[in-house]
């Protein structure tokens, strides 16, 4: 679901506007959103997943203010929403997105030389899209554009899911360990959720390793000595390996993995969010778009179709670890706005059991973003961050697509369930 003409030029020029706010102002206390209604509003629901695990049948979630107040069997006399026919959850979380990504105006994946209008007017549209798909909070991981638009999410100046953001990753292999210290330490102090780090070439160019030893363990142990969490790009065994015995806190993709790592993230309590569903397949269906730009090279989208018969067998390797913590990132870029979910379809249509599909981008992608006691489930004392879709996600993933309500703390975006 798209914005309207209007809803799409108000929030545009609201965005632009914070382009030009200078990085003191950025530092300000944000707008207080409105105030939710004292109202309570009852969600009555055929059936309930609530994101642990746990499936009840007719049943009606109370939501007061921001919050989930209560659960009880049946259904009320003039519930606020009757879903009767419809699967009601916690609304869905993306751990690996870059969220102000997209094509610009003639079709390419590049912001070179548009306006701040320009681009505001593409980051509002991304976050309301992927807001509406059902994902009411996602982590996006890298660019510093994320603190600005997360500022106006927060002050309620523009729909879109909680944001958290790593800024600015290390991607620099020429860098001392003492100035990855530093980076990572002024990376926490300009308000970053956590530190993104190149630890591999992307795949597109093989997935070597890009880093040393004392260079990885600079960035992850400087990390963790001020507590902030990193997430680790990388692609080869060799760097998988090196960020796992550096104490690093997730690593991305993992592609080229043996069951060796994977056992060593497990023992070591590491999280490893691959991206299987989402972010290969929105580059090879939008070549046209990316080609040319960067690595983007004829040969880099030759060998991705090359790889993309090996992934249902990493994947299953990473299915059968006993104790690997998997999380649900899609790493969504221009032109994967809205469509996160497919991420965890494509886990699900590839092994993995429909409920664990659901849980991992639920409560486990909450937990692991420090946020699990705020979101990812359905239970008192949560934020109100609710969907519904239409059918059954546990009979068939694909329901997910269909998202017809969402709520985030307690205020309702979209409601097309008539």
């Amino acid at each position: 679901m798209l914005l309207s003409t209007s809803g799409i030029r108000t929030i545009a020029i609201a965005t632009a506007a914070l382009l030009a706010t200078s990085a003191a102002q950025a530092q300000e206390t944000p707008f207080t959103p409105a105030p939710a209604t004292a109202k309570p509003i009852t969600i009555h629901a055929g059936e309930l997943i609530d994101g642990k695990g746990k499936v009840t049948r007719d049943v009606t979630v109370t939501v007061l203010g921001t919050k989930i107040t209560a659960i009880a069997p049946g259904k009320p006399a003039a519930p606020t929403y009757d879903f009767a026919k419809l699967t009601v959850m916690p609304g869905m979380i993306d751990t690996h997105v870059h969220i102000t990504a997209h094509f610009n105006d003639e079709g390419r994946a590049t912001d070179k030389d548009e306006t701040g209008e320009q681009k505001g007017l593409k980051w509002a549209e991304n976050v309301h899209v992927t807001l509406l798909s059902g994902f009411t909070t996602v982590q996006s991981i890298g660019s510093d554009d994320d603190l600005v638009l997360r500022k106006a999410i927060e002050g309620g100046r523009l729909p879109g899911p909680r944001l958290l953001t790593s800024g600015k990753p290390i991607n620099n292999p020429k860098m001392t360990p003492d100035e990855i210290r530093a980076f990572v330490d002024a990376t926490k102090a300009k308000g970053a959720d956590v530190v993104k780090i190149f630890a591999s070439a992307s795949s597109r160019d093989g997935g070597a390793p890009t880093m040393t030893d004392a260079q990885m363990e600079a960035a992850c142990g400087e990390a963790r000595k001020i507590g902030i969490r990193t997430w680790v790009h990388a692609h080869a065994a060799a760097a998988v390996r090196q960020a796992i015995n550096a104490g690093c806190y997730a690593i991305t993709h993992a592609r080229y993995t043996t069951q060796a790592e994977l056992n060593l993230a497990a023992e070591r309590g590491v999280f490893i969010e691959p991206s299987w569903g989402v972010v290969q397949q929105n580059y090879l269906a939008h070549q046209a778009n990316y080609e040319g730009i960067g690595n983007y090279s004829k040969e880099a989208f030759e060998q991705m179709r090359r790889y993309q018969p090996s992934t249902p067998a990493v994947w299953h390797m990473m299915l059968q670890t006993k104790g690997l913590k998997l999380l649900a990132g899609g790493d969504t870029n221009a032109g994967g706005e809205g469509h996160n979910v497919e991420e965890t379809i494509w886990r699900v249509e590839h092994g993995q059991p429909a409920m664990d599909g659901i849980t991992t981008t639920t409560s486990a992608d909450a937990a692991a973003l420090g946020l699990g006691e705020v979101t990812g489930s359905i239970a008192p004392g949560m934020e109100a961050d609710i969907i519904a879709v239409k059918g059954d996600p546990l009979k068939d993933i694909t329901a997910l697509r269909n998202v017809v309500f969402v709520m985030k703390g307690g205020k309702v975006y979209k409601n097309v369930a008539q």
